[in-house]
């Protein structure tokens, strides 16, 4: 046999990509203690936590409205599964966290999705899992965005237009509501 014949499997570890914003990031540095760009290895026995106190957060946000520890992140495996997941609990006594559209409340955690949108106060994170084998350790990797992460605040609605072009949103209803014309009437 050759060495290569020998050499063990590579495995594959489950990564959770988050990408930060803040509207004041460049004015107050609120991210300067993260390490972005850069794969950080945490073993599946801790319990990384966000928040503002350095001694007992591993992910520092340099805010006051920030709570000391604002949430902290759970790896773990579904039970009679191999499926790998995280969790995510609120520990802030003051501020609800919001996972995409459900509210969670001081200590209520819920199953962080594979994508999906953190959001307190005026802070935004997409969170997004990578998928892998490891049962020793997950990584983490730390984005920045200079763009708002809900775009769809900033987006016009999307109503149907109509087949003649005209947009109603152009021209007020007035109160009237639609009637239905035959095409052979005038």
């Amino acid at each position: 046999m050759t060495s290569f014949e020998e050499a063990g499997t590579e495995e594959t570890v489950t990564c959770l990509h988050m990408t930060f914003y803040h509207p004041c990031q460049e004015d107050k540095m609120m991210f300067r203690c993260l390490n972005f760009r850069k794969r950080e290895q945490v073993r599946v026995d801790e319990m990384p936590k966000f928040g503002r106190d350095s001694n007992v957060c591993r992910y520092n946000l340099m805010d006051t409205r920030v709570s000391r520890v604002q949430f902290a992140v759970q790896f773990y495996r579904k039970l009679d599964s191999s499926e790998f997941c995280f969790e995510i609990k609120n520990m802030s006594k003051k501020t609800k966290l919001l996972v995409d559209q459900t509210e969670l409340g001081y200590l209520n955690k819920i199953d962080l999705p594979w994508k999906c949108i953190i959001c307190f106060g005026d802070y935004q994170i997409l969170a997004e899992i990578e998928e892998g084998e490891s049962v020793d350790y997950f990584e983490t990797y730390l984005h920045l965005s200079e763009v708002p992460i809900l775009q769809e605040r900033c987006l016009p609605s999307l109503l149907p237009i109509p087949e003649n072009g005209i947009s109603p949103s152009l021209f007020p209803s007035q109160g009237k509501s639609p009637m239905e014309i035959d095409e052979n009437e005038s």
